[in-house]
């Protein structure tokens, strides 16, 4: 049987005149990747800060792990084992690769200056296999402003990584990403997520990453969601072919 790690209920927010999220309910089952698909202005992102604490919902409820952290704020959630990845990497650039992961262990282990106790602390050598796990050992002192979209994007799921999360979820890990580097990309990722055992859910717009890498796939219009199931079966569905994808997968 599986084991429902994350948890939202009839959540419901509005913006002005805009429903960003009408009633929205959706389980995430632990040990699964789960992609997000669904036109531009669905409620994708909005749903994403509902779990994390960036937005309070009017209505409804987010249980992780049966413990309800809906009014909990970001840093509480965190700590409780979710994490995010935005959409445009949130790094020091400044600073090394190596760098940014030991700011994040530092907030992890609540150190009181996290710039100037980064490199004293214990985890170093836990940091650096993080970064090897996502393919940037070798520019771990390197400064961030010097690296690739690509190279940024996974260092930025290190970040996260090194706050030993339960559940990674993850706006568009792909988006500003060459084409010919977004396969890459994902495999290291979805690599990384399995060997420390996270489960993730990430949003995503390009349906030959969703097809490759997702285990499950939620499809999101107007501010809901309208079906789940196996990509098999939703990327293959003539709603779904019209509505989001524009064409055959």
């Amino acid at each position: 049987m599986s084991e429902i790690l994350l948890e939202a209920r009839n959540l419901q927010i509005r913006f002005g005149g805009v429903i960003a999220a009408d009633d929205v309910s959706l389980t995430i089952e632990r040990g699964k990747n789960m992609a997000i698909i669904g036109p531009n202005g669905a409620g994708k992102t909005t749903f994403l800060n509902i779990c994390t604490g960036w937005l309070k919902p009017a209505r409804g409820t987010v249980l992780f792990e049966g413990r309800d952290v809906t009014s909990l704020a970001p840093r509480r959630i965190v700590r409780l084992g979710v994490a995010r990845a935005f959409q445009i990497p949130q790094l020091f650039t400044e600073h090394t690769a190596l760098e940014n992961l030991l700011i994040s262990v530092s907030a992890r282990e609540r150190l009181r200056n996290p710039l100037q106790d980064m490199h004293t602390i214990r985890q170093r050598g836990e940091m650096l296999h993080l970064l090897d796990m996502v393919g940037c050992a070798d520019v771990a002192d390197r400064p961030v402003v010097e690296l690739s979209e690509g190279q940024r994007k996974l260092i930025d799921i290190a970040v996260a990584l090194a706050l030993k999360p339960k559940l990674l979820l993850m706006d568009e890990p792909t988006s500003g990403v060459a084409s010919s580097e977004k396969f890459k990309i994902m495999e290291i990722l979805v690599k990384a997520l399995a060997e420390a055992q996270v489960t993730s859910v990430f949003v995503e717009h390009d349906m030959g990453i969703v097809s490759r890498y997702a285990d499950e796939v939620a499809v999101w219009a107007a501010g809901n969601v309208q079906m789940r199931g196996s990509p098999e079966e939703i990327l293959q569905h003539p709603d779904v072919i019209r509505d989001v994808i524009g064409e055959a997968v």
